[in-house]
């Protein structure tokens, strides 16, 4: 899955739309951030086989506009997710530090936006790896220094990262944002709630996909001048 499809795609595809509403997943979620929930954003990872796409040593919250910083990643393994494919890796407890600061590189192969990565020293050999059998996942603070190597074997490694926050998380970076409620209720009101697809990968749902992305991106894009990478 390449350029804008893969961002939001829950937007395109009413199984990944049913997917960030799983109550198995929802319920883990619920337990950290409460029972008002909105689905902020959804990415795929994708590594094909022998692949030297990689992840830098980056925190989540870096672009993303958001505050405060109550936001959970749930990383679906789509495939076997392993050492040997380039499964993330994380610092443990890295998620109790503020905001570091974070250069952009835009380096080919760099599955991030902006290909940011974080100017601090990381001790590499404190590093977990998260290691997920297909249909297993992952949760994540925002602020969780995390990153993953290439892979260099002969089989695909595909994660689905969904991002949570409670409804009283709010956009500061940007004048307008979306969310799918997909739990609870919002009194709040921050973020204009996104519908549902009713078919997939439907003219009216691409094009619906290609506004809200394009307003995501300037978010995310602020200040480059560039446009969200492929």
């Amino acid at each position: 899955m390449q350029g804008a499809v893969r961002h939001k795609p829950h937007l395109l595809f009413t199984w990944l739309n049913d997917l960030i509403r799983h109550p198995r997943i929802l319920d883990a979620v619920e337990d950290i951030i409460g029972p008002d929930i909105l689905c902020w954003g959804t990415s795929f990872f994708i590594k094909e086989k022998r692949d030297a796409s990689y992840v830098s040593w980056h925190q989540d919250s870096t672009y993303w506009g958001l505050e405060p910083p109550d936001i959970i990643t749930a990383w679906v393994a789509f495939t076997d997710s392993t050492a040997a494919n380039g499964a993330m890796r994380v610092i443990p407890a890295s998620h109790k530090l503020d905001q570091v600061p974070h250069r952009d590189t835009f380096a080919a192969g760099n599955l991030l936006s902006r290909g940011q990565e974080i100017m601090v020293d990381v001790d590499e050999s404190q590093a977990a790896m998260l290691d997920l059998a297909a249909g297993e996942m992952s949760l994540h603070h925002v602020r969780l220094i995390h990153g993953s190597d290439p892979n260099p074997s002969d089989d695909r490694r595909i994660g689905f990262a969904i991002r949570y926050v409670p409804t009283y998380v709010r956009q500061v970076a940007g004048s307008h944002d979306s969310a799918t409620l997909v739990r609870g209720i919002d009194t709040h009101h921050h973020f204009e709630h996104e519908r549902r697809p009713q078919a997939d990968m439907s003219p009216d749902a691409l094009a619906y996909h290609a506004a809200v992305t394009g307003a995501h991106a300037e978010i995310l894009m602020r200040g480059t001048g560039k446009e969200m990478r492929a």
